[in-house]
């Protein structure tokens, strides 16, 4: 079993930036993939980001690229989702995410395989 626990949403203005983390523990995730997903009210859930634990390979939706940034920290175990120049419709919650494999579709939240509570971002206009 992998726990994620993200933190770091809030409210911010439009323009403005936040960083959420989400900490992983109980497995060693040498060959998982994480990413960021969403949730606005009343839609489904939509990728965001994703990247590999070891190698760091990156990929983005286009409503995000250029404004969002993953990365991670092996040493604190730690994935995070640097979102600058935050626009109204960024507004939802954001789940942190695990799959046992790097290989496979990577945007699609069927092929994960283990979730965090969620945090919710509110950008204001």
């Amino acid at each position: 079993q992998v726990q994620l626990v993200e933190s770091g949403g809030g409210s911010v203005q439009a323009g403005g930036s936040l960083r959420l983390s989400c900490a992983a523990s109980g497995r060693t995730l040498t060959n998982y993939r994480m990413g960021w997903f969403r949730r606005a009210p009343g839609k489904e859930r939509e990728f965001v980001a994703t990247i590999t634990w070891s190698g760091g390979s990156t990929y983005y939706a286009d409503s995000v690229k250029g404004r969002f940034t993953i990365s991670r920290d092996n040493a604190k175990n730690t994935v995070y989702l640097q979102m600058n120049s935050l626009k109204p419709e960024d507004t939802a919650v954001y789940y942190c995410t695990a799959k046992g494999s790097i290989f496979g579709i990577a945007d699609s939240p069927s092929q994960y395989d283990y979730w965090g509570q969620g945090t919710q971002v509110t950008v204001s206009s």
